[in-house]
């Protein structure tokens, strides 16, 4: 039977997800799955991620591949991927999602607060969203950080507190435990505080197919890892099982002066179908409500 061929990017982090969900695929299927190794743009490039349009900077080659049919799926994290989804590739599945918050790991085993109360302190990271809502956050603890935009892969950038270049970086906490430096994390930044990256935590999984569904706030917003915009769905119990869904958005400026955050809630439908429908609807609406108050002007902001 020939192996199934999927494809990955090279980094540390993308071959330990890859070969998660190939171990997943053989153990479903039966059939062997071989990884290949694919260079994409994102990887090469030097520039930070709003110098090279971010969204899409990590897909295209793998999409590539897809195409000319040298691979038979890839492993993408979701918040990579562009919101609109080409007619010839489909999104075959999203694995069980990981924790989708954000980690912080600074120097001495400091929480934020603490970090941001000794003032002058250097926090990094490739993430406007990131930079947004922590500098809002020291902004309304009465203290001011600077926000240094970073590169690399996991080890790079813990290196950089180690090596006393900077006093914290923020990573995913998914990404840390796949990797298994979860034990490095000082503390995970609560989402009321810092909501993450709409997919983030989730994985995707493309193959070449006739179609493929749209969903969620993203979308609506036309975002991607350039911008600085953070979304969260989450269901919450009443009773015996989840009847509510929460969704909650946020855009800011990278210095944190400005923050559209708001929220919605509604009712969990009892079909898929529906559940879908509505999911979408309420994140249009969210968006719509956020556009309304000024998200599209801060959206704009993303030169570093």
């Amino acid at each position: 039977m020939r192996p199934l061929r999927l494809g990955t990017r090279r980094s540390r982090l993308a071959m330990a997800q890859s070969g998660q969900v190939a171990e997943r695929v053989r153990e479903r299927t039966g059939r062997p799955v071989e990884l290949v190794e694919i260079t994409t743009y994102g990887d090469v490039s030097r520039e930070h991620l709003t110098q090279i349009g971010g969204t899409g900077v990590f897909v295209s080659a793998l999409r590539d591949a897809l195409l000319a049919g040298e691979i038979d799926l890839a492993v993408h994290s979701l918040k990579d991927l562009p919101t609109a989804q080409p007619d010839d590739l489909a999104l075959a599945a999203v694995p069980e999602r990981e924790d989708p918050r954000d980690a912080l790991i600074a120097r001495d085993d400091l929480t934020f607060e603490r970090l941001a109360a000794r003032g002058g302190v250097r926090v990094g990271t490739g993430s406007p969203r990131r930079m947004a809502q922590l500098n809002a956050w020291a902004r309304s603890l009465g203290c001011e950080i600077t926000t240094v935009p970073i590169r690399g892969n996991v080890d790079t950038r813990i290196g950089f507190v180690r090596d006393g270049e900077l006093d914290a970086v923020v990573l995913a906490t998914a990404g840390l435990r796949r990797v298994g430096r979860e034990s490095e994390i000082t503390e995970i930044l609560p989402s009321d505080t810092v909501l993450p990256a709409p997919g983030q935590g989730a994985l995707a999984i493309e193959c070449a197919a006739s179609d493929a569904d749209l969903t969620a706030l993203l979308a609506a917003l036309e975002a991607g890892c350039s911008a600085p915009v953070a979304a969260l769905a989450d269901l919450r119990d009443e009773g015996q099982k989840a009847t509510v869904m929460r969704l909650r958005g946020a855009v800011g400026t990278i210095d944190g002066s400005s923050l559209v955050q708001l929220s919605t809630t509604g009712s969990v439908a009892a079909s898929v179908e529906e559940a879908l429908s509505h999911a979408r609807a309420m994140g249009r609406a969210l968006a719509d409500e956020m556009l309304a108050k000024g998200a599209a002007g801060l959206m704009g902001e993303r030169a570093l």
